[in-house]
């Protein structure tokens, strides 16, 4: 076959591959990175033209699990099974995932959920970089304490230093579902989804130029939040003098951003 005619052969392929489809093919090359760690597997995918490794494999998905598949484990020449997770026509390259393959129950579930979906579960773990649940009708993780994460921007509309001032381990929460992490194997979910926002609320009734009072909650070097209603705090720019945790003080809004959900007030001259 033409050089022109294997390229037109490889696009051709690519075209027809849809993620979810279980493909089989043979590691064509272990892809390092400059600084020597396997990267990638390349896969020549069963059914495409010679010599055109479509397929590839990244190192986060290859499995999960306490005894993790490292990329620099699979051979050049190893028959592998995998699920598609994304096409890219424009490189035509199939991305691959093994994990799919080796935790069926597992992905079938996560596949089958649509965001918006109101999920409920056990807090089952409380982590820095997150909170993992236990989900009432999911199947349980190889690694995760909960097949369900929340991120701590998705636990509360409103501020908090520790994630623990929201929700207790053991406790039962209704989560909104966001969408399906293929790298973790996990639902990501949204507790504060579930709850009206309140700076819509305030801003529903507030206008640049209005005066409030609040209390400050906390200082930065560039300035103070303070909270004017529950759930809502706006920034004071750096400005002398500056105020301290707990001060109550009277402000005017010089700036409300719906989209951003962003606040920023001016402190009014203390009353004599």
């Amino acid at each position: 076959m033409s050089e022109r005619g294997v390229v037109e052969g490889a696009r051709g392929f690519v075209e027809g591959v849809r993620v979810g489809d279980l493909c089989g093919g043979t590691v064509a090359e272990v892809v390092l990175s400059p600084w020597g760690v396997p990267r990638e597997v390349t896969v020549a995918l069963d059914g495409a033209p010679v010599g055109c490794p479509l397929g590839w494999v990244g190192a986060l998905d290859v499995t999960w699990g306490p005894r993790r598949t490292r990329l620099d484990s699979l051979e050049v020449g190893q028959r592998i099974t995998a699920e598609v997770i994304a096409v890219d026509l424009d490189e035509e390259r199939v991305q691959l995932s093994l994990a799919a393959t080796e935790h069926a129950e597992l992905w079938g579930f996560l596949k089958r959920l649509r965001p918006g979906e109101v999920l409920s579960g056990t807090v089952a773990s409380i982590e820095s970089f997150g909170v993992f649940v236990a989900l009432d009708d999911g199947p349980g993780h190889p690694i995760h304490p909960g097949v369900g994460f929340i991120t701590h921007p998705d636990l509360s509309w409103r501020h908090f230093d520790d994630p623990r001032d929201v929700v207790r381990v053991g406790e039962r929460v209704t989560c909104e579902y966001l969408y399906f992490d293929t790298t973790n194997g996990e639902a990501r979910l949204s507790l504060r989804a579930t709850s009206p926002d309140p700076f819509q609320a305030f801003a529903d009734g507030t206008a640049p130029g209005d005066t409030l009072r609040g209390c400050v909650t906390k200082v930065v070097p560039f300035g103070y939040f303070v909270r004017v209603v529950d759930g809502v705090e706006g920034l004071v720019p750096l400005q002398d003098p500056v105020a301290v945790v707990g001060e109550e003080l009277g402000v005017v809004v010089t700036e409300l951003d719906r989209e951003r959900r962003r606040l920023l007030l001016r402190a009014t001259p203390a009353s004599p």
